[in-house]
């Protein structure tokens, strides 16, 4: 009897004390998922803090700035109010004019290219030898030598009095515009007892045409340029004949009047203020 009421104390105390292990264990786990928790905790914590920290810095920036942009507004006279305003209206007026400007220039841009336009269909641009184009919005028109002259000469052919008589037309109606003739040559010296050298010959063969012009077709001379570039400006080498050939040639410059031009872009900006 005795024996087994020992055998039934062992056997509890045994079962207490597995018991006991397994909530020990549990406790163990449980309180190692609490301290994992608290760590992570700590750890967003301290973030919050130091983003805590670095936005306190850009406040305390931004109120200091603020303080100083009032402190300098608030010592700003009113003559220096002034000076700004007057400084803006200033370069408003100057962004007006260049506007102005740039429209009296556009202006003048399709004036010229519907005057090239003309002179192409009055001319005859089909003609190898006669070519019409716009360099820096002036209207050149370009004649070969042997159209104009014989070799060696400055007297002025049949041939090219009719067709200095399209030009004309053209010049005699745009009045606003001046008329330049520029003669050029190749390199090869010229042999003659009256001419100097091929400048010369260059510069009385503008003068020849600028005299049909005046004298034939009635354009006022006050509106005539003759001028001679020689042999100086060619348009290719004169090392073969073709090129010497494209180098002998009259240009014909209609141009806008460079006084009546500024004139005109003066005007557009008084009309406009």
């Amino acid at each position: 009897m005795k024996r087994t009421v020992l055998l039934l104390s062992l056997a509890a105390m045994t079962l207490t004390s597995c018991g006991s292990k397994k909530k020990i264990a549990e406790l163990e786990a449980k309180n190692k998922e609490i301290q994992d928790l608290l760590n992570t905790a700590t750890i967003k914590l301290n973030t919050c803090l130091a983003e805590k920290n670095v936005l306190t810095d850009q406040v305390d920036y931004l109120k200091k700035n603020n303080s100083d942009l009032h402190n300098t507004m608030a010592t700003l006279s009113s003559k220096d109010a002034a000076n700004v305003e007057k400084s803006l209206e200033m370069i408003k007026e100057k962004d007006l004019k260049i506007s102005r400007l740039q429209d009296a220039i556009t202006r003048k841009d399709s004036v010229t290219l519907a005057l090239v336009t003309s002179v192409k269909r009055a001319v005859g641009i089909d003609d190898p030898d006669i070519e019409v184009n716009v360099e820096k919005g002036v209207v050149y028109i370009s004649i070969a030598d042997k159209l104009l002259f014989k070799s060696g000469s400055y007297q002025v052919s049949d041939r090219a009095k009719e067709i200095l008589g399209k030009v004309a037309a053209i010049v005699k109606d745009k009045s606003n515009f001046e008329c330049m003739v520029e003669g050029h040559t190749d390199n090869v010296p010229i042999k003659n007892p009256v001419l100097q050298d091929n400048w010369d010959l260059s510069v009385k063969r503008a003068t020849s045409i600028v005299r049909i012009l005046q004298q034939d077709f009635g354009i006022e001379p006050g509106r005539l340029v003759a001028s001679g570039r020689g042999e100086y400006v060619p348009l290719e080498s004169n090392d073969t004949a073709e090129g010497r050939a494209r180098n002998r040639r009259t240009r014909i410059l209609i141009l806008p009047k460079i006084d009546q031009f500024y004139d005109m872009i003066e005007k557009e900006m008084k009309n406009q203020k």
